[in-house]
């Protein structure tokens, strides 16, 4: 297998996503599962050095790993040793509860001058973490109105999502991406970040059939890779990205990107949110309904009473659970599902009320552009290339010949793009 070629340039910038497989979760023999690679230096550590070797030819401006065995000195240091030899400044962040593996972000001093970074710690069902870099290009990027040379600010996100070991899992990681869009929002107001483009890298542990990437999409978010290659959130099997403990292969390595744009142009976090959350108990409580001979749910027919609810969700595992929806998320499902407040909703109805919504709300953006007659010029970021490695995971396919990891590298390559945005993108 070939190398990829390096995505950097002197009027580009480059990131590259990629979990590299702690050795304590590698598995060396399929007989006995107890048998991990963390038991072998020697092949912990030519493994690494390989994948070093794939990250220093790429020679990214970001790069974002996860699963980085920070519990072992040795090894942390290879990494910290040899980027920072390359000219990267390096952030690292374990997991919590004493995990044993942790993200680390680098970021290439010749592209990016640090403006803050902050840890989000979940201390979840799953231990998870968030790197939040807020960084600044020093690439002499032209302007676009004949003035000095952009000097343009981007908020950048490492992240690993908790594996969906079994579908009741799926509030969780919705939380976890909420959470994490929450934080953003909160830090953009913080410092009056008005116009400013946001990637969010890692392993999100979830194909584009799922709630997660729908999730992220509602709120304007466009899968960077997908855009490279004209491809439609419909075209799940089109790249794969990881070969998974179960022998599964699927596309669950993204470089999200997100673009200054119109504050009123896209639904509130929370209601997306809750629509989400909606869509999941429908899809458990269908998928309970045909493993029980077609029984017909109430949550999915007529009327309900909140009793009735919290019953409905109770027996998809969706509530009353350690990782299930609390008891306030429930009380404010129910209060936006009541919507005639008279004890009883009708998801059917909900969910035309929330089609009408959509729809008011696209009408009065297109208004409110037409009425504008002077709109703020924004710089944001154009997905210019995008790469897997392994090659083959282009095609859907998994080579039985790679070995770095069980997940393939994706680096994406972008550029600047004037966006005409509204004063108010908060």
């Amino acid at each position: 297998m070939r190398l990829n070629s390096s995505l950097a340039s002197s009027t580009s910038i480059s990131c590259t996503t990629f979990n590299i497989l702690a050795p304590i979760y590698k598995r060396v023999d399929q007989l006995n599962q107890s048998n991990r690679e963390s038991h072998s230096r020697d092949l912990w550590y030519t493994r690494n050095q390989d994948i070093l070797e794939l990250l220093l030819h790429q020679r990214s401006s970001v790069i974002c790993l996860q699963e980085v065995w920070v519990a072992n000195e040795e090894l942390a240091n290879m990494y910290h040793d040899r980027l920072a030899t390359a000219g990267y400044d390096i952030f690292q962040l374990p997991r919590t509860n004493r995990r044993g593996d942790g993200l680390l972000t680098a970021i290439h001093k010749d592209y990016f001058e640090l403006v803050n970074y902050r840890e989000l710690l979940f201390n979840d069902f799953g231990d998870r973490v968030a790197q939040l870099l807020h960084v600044k290009s020093l690439v002499p990027f032209p302007s676009f109105n004949g003035k000095q040379d952009v000097q343009q600010e981007v908020l950048i996100v490492n992240t690993h999502l908790l594996f969906p070991h079994d579908s009741t899992l799926s509030i969780a990681r919705l939380r976890q991406v909420y959470k994490i869009l929450e934080y953003l929002e909160a830090y953009q107001k913080e410092n009056k970040l008005t116009h400013i483009p946001i990637i969010l890298c890692g392993d999100w542990n979830g194909s584009k059939r799922g709630h997660v990437y729908k999730f992220l999409r509602s709120q304007g978010f466009i899968s960077s890779y997908d855009v490279a290659h004209q491809y439609t959130d419909s075209d799940a099997h089109k790249w794969v990205s990881h070969r998974n403990h179960r022998g599964n292969i699927c596309g669950v390595d993204f470089i999200w990107l997100c673009n200054p744009t119109r504050s009123n142009s896209r639904k509130p976090l929370r209601t997306s949110w809750v629509e989400a959350v909606f869509s999941i108990i429908k899809y458990q409580l269908q998928k309970a309904s045909i493993a029980e001979d077609n029984k017909a749910f109430a949550i999915l027919g007529g009327n309900l009473t909140y009793s009735g609810f919290c019953q409905e969700l109770q027996k998809v595992n969706l509530m009353g659970i350690p990782h299930g929806l609390s008891f306030q998320e429930t009380k404010e499902l129910w209060v936006r599902a009541d919507l005639a407040r008279n004890g009883v909703f009708d998801y059917e109805k909900l969910k035309k009320t929330w089609n009408m919504r959509t729809v008011d709300q696209s009408k009065k953006c297109k208004e409110r552009v037409m009425e504008s007659k002077k709109e703020e010029e924004a710089v944001g970021l154009k997905v210019k290339k995008a790469v897997l490695f392994p090659q083959e995971t282009e095609k859907g396919l998994w080579p039985e010949d790679y070995s770095l990891s069980d997940h393939a590298c994706l680096t994406v390559q972008f550029s600047l793009v004037k966006i005409i945005s509204s004063k108010n993108f908060v």
